[in-house]
């Protein structure tokens, strides 16, 4: 599986650095006071897995505020969470259903719903950004639109930024800072060629290593068909579709592509899949705009958790769909992934 190499920093002047902040800490490490376990950073949010459950969890609705007043999904470790956004036939975003308007299916078997909820949840979020020569002219405005995603968002998102051509680069890890951000973004090096599987399958294994938030998405953009990874779109899919895994969202810049219909393709199937959207803009005018919708499907979804009547101990594969049916609507389309690998727990830690 690809991912981050500290070898692949930019330029040595980088690594001196890295290795004299290294040496600092190590002295600090020996002349201060050891600090206490409860002395976290002020901006650390504990990963929502790993908080224990309140005495009498509600089923109805396991989120609530932080310290911080900051919306925290809670969730136990045999439910299944799934975010989705419900359309109308106009392909509007309908956000007024309650939870007797959902069913939700896991291989074709109807499941219980033991928790639902429709409010902005924050969400950890992957920028990556094809950094290959064909990009060089349309950099700034997919950067402009990036940034604009950010700012679109709900403020208590965090973000980082992954630039990528041959290889992927981790310009910027977890931030709400734009400044930060643009900075990441500026980092252009067009050359080389296109591995988006590996940056995506790279990017999706950070979110679910390292992130704070339990909503995770992938925004993407390219120019062209993948080139250079090592992984194909079929294992690409597959480590994607993990359970907990991010949705992604794919603009695929396609107009001079030689092939464009097998590029196409591949961000369908990896939006589709995971529960997200791939646009396919006419001209590079367009990706702001859809840059702003974007951040208005992550932001107007509905939360909704059920424990599988299939235990997840016993793994595989498992296929969702969800409908909704409500009064005062013809007909309601619901978008969420389309299945996950089930998590085999060990005795320890289903006994947490």
């Amino acid at each position: 599986m690809p991912g981050w190499d500290i070898t692949r920093l930019r330029s040595k002047t980088t690594r001196i650095s890295l290795l004299a902040v290294f040496l600092i800490a190590a002295g600090l490490c020996l002349f201060l006071p050891a600090w206490s376990q409860q002395s976290a950073e002020p901006n650390h949010l504990a990963p929502s897995e790993s908080k224990a459950p309140a005495p009498q969890q509600d089923h109805q609705d396991k989120s609530q505020p932080d310290d911080q007043g900051v919306y925290v999904l809670r969730k136990n470790v045999d439910e299944v969470m799934l975010h989705a956004t419900v359309v109308d036939d106009k392909q509007r975003i309908v956000t007024t259903l309650d939870r007797n308007a959902f069913t939700v299916f896991e291989d074709g078997k109807p499941q219980s719903i033991i928790s639902f909820h429709h409010v902005d949840i924050p969400v950890a979020m992957g920028i990556v950004i094809d950094n290959s020569g064909s990009m060089r002219e349309k950099r700034n405005k997919v950067n402009q639109a990036a940034l604009n995603l950010v700012r679109s968002s709900n403020p208590q998102d965090e973000v980082f930024v992954v630039n990528f051509n041959d290889e992927q680069y981790l310009d910027q890890d977890f931030t709400n800072d734009l400044r930060k951000l643009k900075e990441a973004l500026e980092k252009i090096d067009a050359r080389g060629g296109t591995a988006l599987y590996d940056a995506v399958v790279a990017s999706g294994d950070h979110l679910k290593r390292d992130a704070r938030l339990e909503k995770k998405v992938i925004f993407v953009v390219t120019d062209g068909e993948d080139n250079a990874s090592s992984e194909t779109l079929e294992q690409a899919v597959k480590q994607l579709q993990e359970e907990n895994g991010p949705s992604i969202y794919a603009i695929g810049i396609l107009g001079d592509e030689e092939h464009p219909k097998r590029a196409k393709k591949a961000l369908q199937i990896l939006a589709d899949r995971t529960g997200g959207i791939a646009f396919f803009p006419k001209t590079l005018d367009e990706v702001d705009a859809i840059s702003k919708t974007i951040a208005n499907d992550i932001r107007n979804q509905y939360a909704i958790g059920y424990k599988p009547t299939n235990p997840k101990v016993a793994g595989g594969f498992r296929q969702i769909r969800v409908e909704a049916k409500a009064k005062g609507h013809s007909k309601l389309i619901v978008r969420t992934k389309s299945g996950y690998y089930a998590k085999t727990q060990t005795a320890s830690s289903a006994s947490r």
